[in-house]
């Protein structure tokens, strides 16, 4: 219930956001030309949802525990390609509405608002081209995620400038104030993003443990608080199993390097598991990180949890590594002693790429937990299932068409095994609202 008037708080004021300067630009004067009038009102639209787009991916804890990173993330990419889309709408009808305005594109004789604008343009479009094409550029995560914010800075400030140097709208009173506060939520979103979470980080110190590892390219990464227990400042992590954290290796930096990885411990106080699978550069340094290192975690973040929801029964659904929030959530239940049944699919390619399976035959004789593994390169003589998750599997493995739909489903691992499995799913008529799914590659 909470959830979902929090959920209706942040629908409102996005939908505000767009809506008021609409409603208050009815007053405001100056164009008889519809489609100089039209080039205000997309202009108007574009700016705030700009702004929505920055404010979005803003990690307040209050937006990602009621829509979850993936709503969040996949509303960042709508909100950002709506900008655009309205931006170039807006510079379309400006310069057909007046085509002496197209001088208004030139950079070397054009007046200040209009540069401001051409290069904010030029910023947004750019963020756009080369979020499409990152993976085809084969660009880094780290060099992409710089550029990205930097070319984000310069569209919020140029259209900041644009809007004050073309002073059209702010001469308006009511205009003026719906700017200020519209640029007053950008300034302290960004001043919380950036300096208070940072500084909040000295009470987010962690120390490190150990490393166990798992399989030859999987480990996992044991923490504790740095402040001792009963010592001023310290905070024992609270979190729901299935929920994650950014964890960062420095606590200053100019340009700061994290990673979001899902807690694999149970939802108890004290230490914290992350499993982690060491495929690029950063997962690798946790990788070599000694015990008695500190690392700073941002978290915890995200709906992916049995927590945030009333069920009769768990299907999880597991790809590789995306075992992670099931482990959480299993070791959990299993703490607490719960009794309603359960089963974990877990798919892989080979049977070394089988995470937890031991202790998974523990938690099975505790709760009442059934484990299903699914392999793509079965080695031979194997006797388990094989192939995809299809709708023929998910059938034959679970209950009959009634039980199956008082079940909640969890999926998490790489983006075609959530999909595909997510169809699967749908196939058996199983509503939409019993899904909920993570997935690794979520930029």
């Amino acid at each position: 219930m909470r959830q979902r008037l929090v959920r209706g708080w942040w629908a409102a004021a996005f939908a505000a956001a767009l809506a008021v300067p609409l409603w208050l630009s009815i007053g405001v004067g100056g164009h008889e030309n519809v489609l100089l009038r039209l080039a205000v009102e997309f202009g108007l639209l574009g700016t705030s949802a700009l702004a929505a787009t920055v404010v979005l991916p803003a990690r307040m804890r209050s937006l990602t525990r009621a829509l979850g990173i993936e709503k969040v993330l996949g509303g960042h990419r709508y909100l950002g390609m709506m900008t655009v889309t309205l931006v170039l709408a807006h510079v379309v009808f400006v310069v057909v509405g007046n085509p002496a305005n197209l001088a208004r594109l030139d950079l070397l004789h054009a007046p200040p608002a209009g540069r401001a604008a051409t290069l904010a343009t030029g910023a947004m479009v750019l963020i756009v081209a080369l979020t499409v094409l990152r993976r085809r550029l084969r660009t880094g995560y780290k060099w992409w995620r710089r550029v990205h914010r930097g070319l984000a800075a310069a569209a919020l400030v140029l259209t900041a400038l644009h809007v004050w140097w073309l002073n059209h709208m702010i001469r308006d009173a009511a205009m003026r104030a719906w700017f200020v506060g519209l640029a007053t939520a950008v300034l302290l979103c960004a001043a919380y993003r950036w300096v208070l979470r940072p500084l909040l980080h000295g009470r987010a110190e962690f120390v490190v443990l150990g490393i166990r590892p798992e399989s030859p390219t999987v480990s996992t990464l044991v923490l504790e608080p740095r402040r001792a227990r009963h010592s001023w400042g310290y905070r024992p992590v609270a979190y729901a199993p299935g929920q994650f954290a950014w964890i960062r290796l420095h606590r200053w930096a100019l340009f700061p390097e994290e990673h979001p990885f899902t807690i694999a411990s149970a939802a108890r106080p004290g230490r914290v598991e992350f499993t982690v699978s060491h495929i690029g550069a950063f997962t690798t340094a946790l990788r070599e990180l000694e015990p008695g290192r500190s690392v700073w975690l941002d978290g915890p973040h995200g709906t992916f949890s049995v927590d945030h929801l009333r069920t009769s029964g768990l299907v999880l659904v597991a790809g590789g590594v995306g075992i992670t929030p099931m482990m959480s959530m299993l070791r959990t239940l299993a703490d607490r002693g719960d009794r309603r049944p359960h089963r974990l699919i877990v798919a892989a390619r080979h049977v070394e790429d089988l995470l937890f399976r031991d202790e998974l035959a523990a938690i099975a004789a505790r709760i009442p937990l059934t484990v299903t593994e699914v392999l793509s390169r079965p080695p031979e003589g194997w006797q388990g299932a094989t192939g995809r998750i299809t709708p023929q599997l998910l059938d034959a493995l679970l209950p009959g068409a009634f039980r199956r739909n008082q079940l909640d489903y969890f999926i998490c691992g790489s983006t075609a095994m959530v999909e595909g499995t997510r169809e699967a799913i749908t196939a058996l008529d199983v509503p939409a609202h019993r899904i909920h799914t993570e997935q690794f590659q979520m930029v």
